[in-house]
């Protein structure tokens, strides 16, 4: 290996997803690794990570395999856009922003989600604080 690549075990350690779900966004069509080695192992560069980082990010917010799919298209086609004409970027630019604003609004509900889950522990801890037996 030229140390440009990494095999699966190194880039599942790195992005914190294991094995058996690099392959699966394999498989979907969402990354792809940018060579094989002589033995058919996959091999990743930082592009391919970071592709998966992206993948990362989106699975808690709640986007489906066709919207990073999507999403991934379109900033993929900016990356690329030396060929792109002014209304093609802008859509593609727009695309982007309805992602980012669904992230912004998926986000907002996780926090309200995380404070009422903040709340209700703070609940439980202060009932066991009341009903616990006195300490000698």
């Amino acid at each position: 290996m030229d140390g440009k690549h990494m095999q699966i075990g190194e880039v599942a350690a790195r992005t914190e997803l294991s094995l058996r779900t690099i392959r699966h966004y394999e498989e979907t069509g969402l990354v792809t690794p940018s060579a094989r080695s002589r033995g058919g192992f996959r091999l990743y560069d930082e592009t391919d990570v970071a592709r998966l980082m992206v993948i990362r990010r989106m699975k808690p917010l709640g986007f489906t395999l066709d919207q990073m799919r999507d999403l991934l298209d379109a900033t993929d086609r900016l990356d690329d856009g030396d060929s792109l004409d002014d209304g093609e970027r802008e859509a593609l630019l727009e695309r982007v922003r309805t992602y980012q604003r669904a992230a912004v609004e998926q986000v907002t509900r996780l926090r309200v989600q995380l404070e009422r889950a903040e709340d209700f522990a703070a609940t439980l801890g202060s009932r066991l604080e009341r009903n616990a037996p006195d300490s000698p």
